[in-house]
């Protein structure tokens, strides 16, 4: 708009082509420093960088990942339907449904070992019974469940475990300590743990992974980082993508160098992590969590709340407790970093509109000094025999120049109105950004992954967003707004609100007439509502009104107010 009322300008003054490329080129090496600035900072090449990538592309798939685990998961439970009547077989698709749901969500796991512990106990073997409580427990303790997962531990009588249930059995213990030193912040819960895990080192083979990984990650708590390093480094050159305990393997490398002080590789083996728990769609999982922590440490705002965003679905999909306490104690940090970024995002803008303005305003003072120059001018060349003529002619120029004031008055108010209409739109833009995506990623034919891009929960969640925070902080700023505004109702017409409302649309709509927004046009497109709608909600309200209709709105505007 700016721009184009000042070609207008221009061209209306006809010997000025001079001054029009100056204030062109002027305009012109302004956007383009503060561009240069903006794509200075983004110059930054890092060595895991590659890995950046793969991650974000990665993540882009999900959805895909996810599409094969459930495929999986309902294949298994086909074959379950098969085996209705022999329990060892049908025992032993229990354990394998357990089995492909324990990394993905901890209730369902738990549902199908309780089916298969039912089958035990009818059966009468202790084995069985023995192996179902050892899972049980460890899913308790996952699912922040500890008295379960301790009293069902404790109920595992040690001398009925043969030697080959000895794994499970220490490996469940250790997994209780930890989950519980983590839940608790006790030392102690920690240093029980690694004692079960020398325990389990003592029974597991030497030459199995588990033994190794286990060795490895007792070097390292032990702080022993050189050996630490050395065994993880073999282990993950021995283990190719997709191998799920790449992912561990991978994640302990992170933590290492996070002890070590070394950011870039933290991040490389981090990200490896989650590459690899995406792609086995493990979502009790850390290396997101601690990649968010890390690019927060670096003030890479944005990428540190996608991976905070992700690592909290994850979690809370899943239903892993202690990752969820975990994640709580973060996200809200990361999060009003993001949003302090968002604002002065807009506040930039706002900067860069107001000195545009500003220039706008300075080119027609020129324009103006410019005009009087050349009057002057032409004044010493006229004939003293034409000057009745001259006369008039300079009064056709002073009704044009007072034409042009009041274009200039009108370019101004149309100034103040784009600014507001920018931040109005700025749901519509998100919205636009989203079909941008949608068609970037159509290009690559991820046809499931195009298919969800099409919906509209990503608006509705930021347009719920919006309303919930303005509902929260009008009602910090006007806390008696609707005790207030119901006293100006009828007894029997006044609102109420659900439990698990703040403000309802009728509340809202005068929630911003008390802000001093009256023209419903500005409340429609605020709320996302038709003119129509928001006229209905302002009349019906009014037919509910206790004294006065006339003065309503400005009883309204009165909430709030001290009185004296």
């Amino acid at each position: 708009m700016i721009c184009v009322a000042i070609g207008g300008m221009m061209r209306a003054m006809k010997n000025s082509r001079k001054l029009k490329f100056f204030i062109l080129y002027s305009i012109w090496c302004f956007v383009s420093l503060a561009g240069l600035q903006v794509r200075a900072e983004d110059i930054d090449i890092s060595p895991t960088d590659s890995v950046e990538r793969e991650l974000q592309k990665t993540l882009g798939r999900k959805l895909e990942f996810e599409k094969v685990k459930l495929m999986e998961i309902f294949d298994l439970k086909s074959q379950l339907k098969l085996n209705t009547t022999m329990p060892e077989q049908r025992y032993d698709v229990l354990m394998s449904i357990y089995q492909a749901y324990r990394p993905y969500q901890i209730d369902s796991a738990i549902y199908y070992v309780s089916e298969a512990r039912k089958i035990a106990e009818g059966l009468k073997d202790d084995d069985k019974e023995n192996e179902v409580a050892i899972n049980l427990a460890g899913l308790y303790s996952s699912a922040g469940r500890f008295i379960e997962a301790n009293d069902m531990l404790k109920n595992i009588r040690r001398s009925g475990i043969p030697d080959y249930q000895l794994v499970d059995y220490y490996r469940a213990y250790s997994d209780f300590y930890s989950h519980y030193g983590q839940s608790t912040n006790h030392y102690q819960y920690f240093s029980q743990s690694e004692i079960y895990r020398d325990s389990l080192l003592n029974v597991l083979p030497k030459d199995s992974e588990e033994y190794r990984i286990s060795a490895a990650t007792r070097a390292l708590f032990s702080l022993d980082y050189d050996k630490a390093e050395r065994q993880l480094l073999q282990l993950l050159n021995e283990y190719k993508e997709p191998h799920p305990k790449r992912a561990v393997i991978a994640y302990f490398l992170g933590l290492l160098h996070k002890n070590k002080g070394n950011r870039e590789k933290e991040i490389y083996y981090l990200g490896l992590s989650a590459i690899t728990d995406i792609k086995n769609t493990v979502k009790d999982n850390a290396s997101l969590q601690s990649l968010a922590l890390v690019y927060f440490e670096k003030n890479d705002i944005d990428k540190a709340y996608l991976f905070i965003q992700q690592a909290m679905e994850d979690a809370l999909f899943c239903n892993v407790r202690f990752r969820t306490i975990e994640n709580s104690s973060f996200y809200p940090i990361i999060n009003s970093a993001f949003q302090d970024k968002e604002t002065a995002r807009k506040n930039q803008l706002k900067t860069f509109l107001y000195i545009i303005s500003i220039m706008a305003v300075l080119l027609l003072l020129a324009l103006a000094v410019l005009y009087r120059q050349m009057k002057k001018l032409n004044k010493t060349r006229q004939d003293l025999k034409a000057l009745n003529s001259e006369l008039q002619g300079l009064n056709g120029e002073l009704l044009k120049v007072n034409q042009d004031l009041q274009e200039a008055n009108h370019i101004k108010e149309e100034y103040m109105a784009q600014f507001f209409e920018l931040c109005s739109a700025y749901i519509d833009k998100l919205d636009n950004t989203r079909k941008g995506i949608l068609k970037k990623i159509s290009n690559k034919q991820f046809d499931d992954l195009n298919k969800e891009l099409k919906s509209q929960d990503f608006i509705n969640t930021e347009l719920d967003d919006l309303y919930h925070n303005f509902d929260v902080i009008f009602l910090n700023l006007y806390p008696t707004f609707i005790q207030e505004f119901n006293k100006l109702l009828k007894p029997e017409e006044q609102l109420h609100l659900k439990p698990d409302e703040l403000l309802n649309s009728e509340l809202r709509i005068f929630a911003l007439i008390r802000l001093g927004i009256s023209d419903s046009t500005k409340i429609a497109r605020f709320l996302r509502y038709s003119l129509r709608t928001v006229y209905n909600y302002r009349v019906k309200v009014r037919n509910k009104v206790l004294g006065s209709k006339e003065d309503f709105d400005e009883q309204i505007k009165a909430i709030g107010n001290l009185k004296f």
